[in-house]
């Protein structure tokens, strides 16, 4: 990726790097965070296993991946159906953001940082995010949308965070990122009349780094126990648990065009990638989601109506525009509380935390 040359040759304010720029509630965000905080971490209680892991990462597996080859074959961008193109285009601008942030984070913590462990990681994942993300760019760019990476560098709201809550909500990220790849792909492998577009033939790699970014985060809380242990850390997993499950079926009922044409049922499709991934995070998390709780789904069906219905205020505007999204955001609200107050399952996190992709 070269965001130097994207910064030359797209514009700045066009729609795709608009919408990549928004930051609210369903968006993928950009973070800070305390990077001398980070600087101290001392991997030697999991040495063994964080040797392993850079080594992998040091080999670059994926070294080639990211490039076109006779299997790429272009969409009909002009001819495809309207509603299809908008959430396509949706979906790729959404994950380009969430990789791209990635990459600046990461880049940032290199940058800053003297302690050699964390900076050999942070420069890997960093690497491998880039590619991710000048990837989705190249197909944004088949369409004459790409997003203008070096504006976006500048223009996106930055949230801080604590460096606990960058592991807690990263690692969600990237677990929940490699949940979600891999079965698009074994779907469309299976079913490969729906392959409305040729990236997902490159997600059976693809998810292999993402999965191997959540492995590092899980490594990381294993050098401190409180992180996942103490009584009060344990509330923000539930909550990091909640949020990051919540949002994104909120986010996948917004694309039912897409889905649609990708022959995916949005709610088994939802399920199916929420349970890989309470499945892998009891690698490193002492509780998860009661996900056959009732009270679940019901939850979050309350949370989707809320939510769209904010999103119809805040498009109608003016004083009952505004009544109604303060309304729904009170919905919202109860909604999530419910979501966050439903008993968690307890779970024996293994010594060793580290897994293989299995999926």
């Amino acid at each position: 990726m070269n965001a130097r040359a994207d910064l030359n040759t797209a514009k700045p304010v066009n729609d795709t790097t608009a919408r990549a720029s928004e930051t609210t509630l369903l968006d993928p965000r950009f973070y800070t965070t305390d990077f001398d905080e980070l600087d101290r971490i001392d991997v030697t209680p999991v040495r063994a296993e964080w040797d392993k892991l850079i080594a992998q990462m040091k080999s670059d597996p994926n070294k080639s991946h990211f490039k076109k080859t006779e299997d790429w074959d272009t969409p009909d961008w002009d001819n495809m159906d309207p509603e299809l193109k908008k959430e396509l285009v949706d979906f790729l601008v959404s994950s380009l953001t969430a990789e791209f942030s990635g990459c600046v984070l990461y880049k940032e913590m290199k940058r800053r940082g003297n302690n050699p462990d964390i900076c050999e990681l942070f420069n890997y994942m960093a690497r491998d995010e880039a590619r991710h993300a000048g990837f989705i760019n190249d197909a944004l760019r088949e369409a004459g949308i790409a997003v203008n990476l070096g504006f976006l560098t500048k223009a996106k709201k930055y949230t801080y965070f604590r460096p606990k809550f960058i592991y807690y909500a990263t690692y969600l990220s990237e677990k929940i990122g490699y949940a979600r790849y891999i079965t698009i792909y074994r779907h469309l492998e299976a079913n490969p009349q729906y392959m409305i577009h040729p990236i997902f033939k490159w997600f059976r790699q693809w998810c292999n780094d993402e999965f191997s970014h959540g492995e590092a985060f899980a490594l990381l809380m294993k050098t401190d126990p409180k992180l996942t242990q103490s009584f009060v850390n344990k509330l923000w997993i539930r909550f990091f648990l909640v949020a990051v499950f919540s949002v994104m079926c909120v986010r996948d009922h917004a694309r039912p065009a897409f889905h649609d044409a990708l022959g995916i049922d949005i709610d088994w499709y939802d399920r199916e990638v929420l349970r890989k991934t309470s499945e892998i995070s009891r690698q490193v998390f002492p509780i998860e989601i009661d996900l056959d709780n009732p009270r679940w789904e019901r939850g979050l069906v309350k949370l989707r109506a809320a939510m769209g219905d904010m999103a119809e205020a805040k498009s109608r505007g003016g004083l009952g525009g505004w009544i109604g999204k303060t309304a729904a955001g009170a919905r919202a609200g109860l909604a999530f509380a419910g979501l966050y107050l439903i008993p968690v399952k307890k779970n024996a996190v293994p010594e060793n935390p580290r897994l293989e992709p299995a999926y």
